[in-house]
């Protein structure tokens, strides 16, 4: 068996599909096992796996175990000379697992890959490459000195931003939105360190490849897509308490002269963040969601849609999206096509693929939806990526789905 891939999930079932789809695709040729392990979910997840999925190996949770135990079940049982842990609000390229295959092959020494990762927007997600958050490192990005000098190789090693996005890198902590691991290697070092309920067990597992003599890598030449903050929203409560938390328990594992003075300063910046995501929603709530309502409800602007594919595909999203939307608030929808097609001269069509970017700036295009069925994942992040000057949201396909999955919403047909 080349790979195991393990996907923990909870209640994303959208995302999930679209992830499924994509790593079907990136398994063509390769002898590949899915485990989908399912914390507890209540939106139909589980029966969408059955019916769709029926080759991945489900295995349902009684309740929300948390991600490092999720994740251990399956590891547990996994075959692959790969282990690769990923998130269900991600996409995979086509040519993703071979040639982290073939990376790793190559590269004896490595007991741990991460790739480079984009948002449903188009933009490279820093986290892609991280240093060891020491308490030092961690001090300099909980207190927003790496934000101020990212570049700096002293306050920036969190995010590694001094190193260059585009080449291979050695690197101390990998991403658990895909984490691809040799599997000797987590036979040696161990699985993930189940105190960890959430965050902050990528940093231990990746800390510990390291200590076992190995070495990680941040492998550019492949990408994914990540649609973050999917499962978790980010700017909750919550979410800073769990994060913070989650480096306290790292720091007293494996710093342990200093764990009770970091332990200090941690407590300050859970109380301090928290105290910002308070009063930010309470701002946000009181006077800028009103006041947007406002302006929108006096300068409404009908928007306009760009579908990307081939003429049919287009035009059978067109109609499910008419059926979507109130005729009054209709928005201009045209295509972009893949390829030469006898309907060129159809007034529906906006351009080709080939001149997106000024397709985009000359209509003014708000969203653009990608037919996955059409044009490839490695397409399309190209695509995001190279589109510089716009921005316009962007949404996804799925082949034979009847919805589309952006970084700002679901859309069902």
């Amino acid at each position: 068996m080349d790979l195991s891939v393990v996907i923990v999930n909870y209640n994303v079932k959208f995302f999930l599909e679209q992830c499924l789809q994509s790593v079907q695709t990136a398994a063509s040729g390769l002898k590949v096992e899915v485990f989908v392990v399912d914390n507890h979910s209540t939106d139909g997840s589980q029966t969408m796996l059955k019916e769709k999925f029926p080759k991945v190996r489900l295995i349902e949770n009684l309740d929300n175990v948390g991600f490092s135990r999720a994740n251990n079940q399956a590891i547990r049982m996994a075959k692959g000379r790969y282990v690769l842990l990923l998130n269900p609000d991600t996409i995979v390229q086509e040519d993703t697992f071979l040639k982290c295959i073939s990376f790793m092959d190559n590269h004896l020494d490595g007991g741990g890959l991460g790739v480079k990762m984009i948002d449903g927007a188009g933009n490279f997600l820093p986290e892609s490459k991280r240093g060891l958050p020491t308490p030092a490192v961690a001090f300099y990005k909980i207190f927003g000195l790496s934000a101020l000098f990212p570049k700096s190789k002293k306050f920036g090693k969190y995010h590694l931003r001094y190193l260059d996005d585009h080449e291979i890198h050695e690197v101390e902590v990998l991403a658990g939105a895909f984490m691809w691991l040799r599997k000797e290697t987590l036979d040696k070092i161990g699985l993930l360190d189940e105190d960890f309920f959430m965050y902050g067990e990528d940093i231990d597992l990746s800390y510990r490849v390291v200590l076992g003599g190995y070495k990680n890598y941040y492998f550019p030449e492949t990408r994914i897509i990540h649609y973050k903050g999917e499962s978790t929203k980010k700017s909750s409560v919550n979410y800073v308490f769990v994060f913070y938390r989650a480096m306290v328990i790292f720091a007293k594992k494996h710093f342990q002269k200093n764990w009770k003075w970091f332990q200090f300063f941690i407590n300050i910046a859970i109380w301090l963040r928290a105290a910002m995501a308070i009063f930010s929603r309470a701002v946000n709530a009181i006077l800028i969601q009103p006041f947007s309502k406002t302006a929108k409800s006096h300068h409404h602007q009908p928007s306009c849609i760009g579908i990307v594919g081939n003429f049919e595909t287009c035009q059978q999203i067109k109609t499910e999206l008419l059926a979507k939307i109130p005729e009054k608030s209709r928005s201009k929808i045209g295509f972009i096509l893949c390829q030469k097609s006898e309907h060129e001269s159809d007034t529906a069509v906006f351009g080709m693929l080939s001149e997106l970017s000024q397709v985009i700036k000359t209509w003014k295009m708000d969203e653009v939806i990608f037919c996955a069925s059409d044009i490839s994942t490695n397409d399309i992040i190209q695509q995001m990526m190279d589109i510089k000057m716009e921005h316009p949201n962007y949404k996804i396909v799925p082949p034979k789905a009847h919805f589309m999955v952006g970084g700002n919403s679901i859309v069902e047909f």
